[in-house]
């Protein structure tokens, strides 16, 4: 009896020769489509040696849709900011990164057709076009986003590579010194004294600021209660809701300078119902930014303060002086209403004063120290 020939193993897809002489190759997927190679072949062999791959790729589960990354950039990277359920102030930095920064050069491609090159390119280009920090914050979204496609399966690879890219280098920013604060307070006039000593001396951020109320404020405990914040996005609008951190909800106590300009104020200027805001515009408006700014760019002026400081460093200016009492880290952290000790430490300054006050400090110990063990050696 004759033997059978053994069954020759199905192969896998088909190449075909085109027209042009060169080799087209096809196969069927996983998902039943059928899928035909990205480019052609230069010979039959070739073909088959791509068809080789992908079967082994499909084989090993690494296989993707070639199709996949068709996605246009733009669309995708809206939905990505409407499905991550982003605070308002969130959606309000990102939509102004995406606009000004990404999708002028991103925004009508697809995502396959973003590669490392490209990205590059790019980040080099807006370098050149505003600062670094700017840049840093908008690699790091372009690489959040895209990692997102390769989460969901539309990119092999996140081509948002460049090591360090995503890292700010800001500068250390600038404090003030207790006179030039009072000297603020008093440019600013009677309205917004108070507001520019607590920006300072009760270390509270701007949103903060906005949102305090007559029931806020505890006389007798020489104390503020925050509970809310009110970020202003930049379409003027005002979100109100928690603090920036779980911490941000604190009790804030005053020292007690301050409480002449807190009952003044009070008296003045604060809206009179018991939830009334402590601080409005002459209208009985919430203060703008926009209004505000005008106003404050004026004061620094008048103190001759340098023209990069903003009223947030007076934030700085408050963390720094209390950090100068010698207070216990935790404590900083509470009453700054920061959640990590990384964040709080930003706010920790170490200037050539500082460095002297603390070698100072070191000199009076061992010279305490050294009298005293010299005392004791005598009297033995």
């Amino acid at each position: 009896m004759a033997r059978r020939k053994p069954q020759r193993r199905r192969e896998f897809g088909t190449v075909r020769k085109l027209a042009s002489g060169r080799w087209q190759a096809r196969y069927l997927g996983p998902d039943g489509e059928r899928y035909t190679a990205p480019e052609t072949f230069e010979t039959k062999s070739d073909a088959q040696d791509w068809l080789n791959l992908t079967r082994a790729d499909i084989e090993r589960n690494h296989w993707r849709d070639p199709d996949a990354g068709a996605v246009n950039f733009e669309k995708y990277a809206l939905r990505w900011m409407e499905e991550r359920g982003l605070a308002p102030t969130t959606v309000d930095r990102y939509d102004g990164l995406l606009r000004l920064h990404i999708l002028p050069t991103f925004g009508g491609k697809d995502l396959d057709e973003i590669a490392p090159p490209s990205v590059r390119t790019w980040r080099a280009e807006r370098l050149t076009a505003t600062g670094a920090t700017t840049v840093a914050k908008s690699y790091r979204l372009l690489k959040a986003i895209l990692q997102t496609a390769v989460d969901d399966d539309l990119l092999p690879t996140n081509p948002c590579r460049i090591k360090g890219a995503g890292k700010e280098e800001a500068d250390e920013r600038p404090i003030a010194t207790v006179e030039q604060v009072f000297d603020l307070a008093d440019a600013m006039g009677p309205r917004w004294r108070l507001m520019v000593l607590l920006g300072a001396f009760a270390s509270l951020r701007p949103e903060e600021l906005a949102e305090l109320r007559r029931h806020s404020v505890d006389v007798d405990e020489c104390s503020l209660r925050i509970t809310h914040a009110s970020p202003e996005l930049t379409n003027g609008k005002r979100v109100t809701g928690d603090p920036k951190t779980r911490a941000g909800k604190r009790t804030v106590y005053l020292p007690d300078f301050l409480m002449p300009d807190l009952r003044r104020h009070l008296q003045w200027f604060a809206e009179k119902e018991p939830h009334g805001l402590l601080f409005v515009g002459e209208k009985g408006a919430p203060f703008r930014r926009s209004t505000f700014g005008r106003k404050w760019r004026k004061a620094r002026t008048k103190v001759d303060m340098p023209d990069n400081f903003r009223f947030y460093d007076l934030r700085h200016t408050g963390n720094t002086l209390a950090a100068d009492t010698g207070a216990k880290l935790k404590d900083l952290m509470v009453r700054a209403g920061q959640s990590s000790e990384r964040a709080q430490l930003i706010y920790q300054h170490s200037t050539a004063k500082h460095q002297q006050k603390l070698a100072s400090g070191i000199d009076v110990r061992v010279r305490t120290e050294r009298s005293a063990s010299l005392t004791g050696r005598r009297r033995a």
